[in-house]
């Protein structure tokens, strides 16, 4: 298994704006956007580096 991805506080509160039923979809999206990258911390901006490849 990889290694667990970490969130910030403010990417954790943007992830939320998410509705819940989409929430574990996107949050995996993101987690395996970030994997790709080689980036082991989710912060606010990669959250919107995520969000920008996925609109």
């Amino acid at each position: 298994m990889s290694d667990p991805i970490i969130w910030t506080d403010e990417a954790t509160s943007r992830l939320k704006e998410i509705p819940f039923f989409v929430r574990p979809a996107a949050r995996k999206k993101i987690e395996n956007f970030a994997r790709e990258a080689g980036i082991t911390e989710i912060t606010e901006a990669v959250y919107e580096q995520a969000k920008q490849k996925f609109n």
